[in-house]
């Protein structure tokens, strides 16, 4: 593998700013960026918009890493999965086809939440 074939992005995002979309939009808001499986993960929270704001960056960070390899096609936000696995790893999943695999780390406080992504094309 190359070092040109691997591509990085990465994103920052307050809690609170998702939180306010929540609160003015809705569950429109929620339905256009995140799938079922990922609005049951962050309901099942005590703070659910922590992890609103941990999927939201995780998400914004993919899709960086994808624009950044020459991926051209549009990439709605739900249809790109932050599932956990087995041990709370995040797994990230397309709905859409896409030459290569995506790994992404995401950290959050109380007040941000950051995510990091690295697609490796094949």
């Amino acid at each position: 593998m190359e070092a040109s074939d691997i591509f990085l992005g990465n994103d920052l995002v307050e809690v609170s700013r998702i939180l306010s979309s929540i609160d003015k939009i809705g569950q429109r808001f929620i339905d256009r960026i995140y799938t079922k499986h990922e609005q049951d993960y962050c309901n099942s929270k005590s703070k659910p918009e922590i992890h609103f704001a941990g999927r939201f960056a995780a998400k914004e960070a993919v899709i960086k890493a994808l624009k950044s390899s020459g991926f051209k096609k549009p990439t709605p936000f739900n249809l790109i999965e932050i599932k956990s696995g087995s041990d709370g790893e995040p797994i990230v999943r397309f709905d859409f086809p896409c030459e290569g695999q995506c790994k992404v780390s995401i950290s959050h406080t109380e007040n941000h939440a950051i995510a990091s992504a690295i697609f490796i094309s094949e």
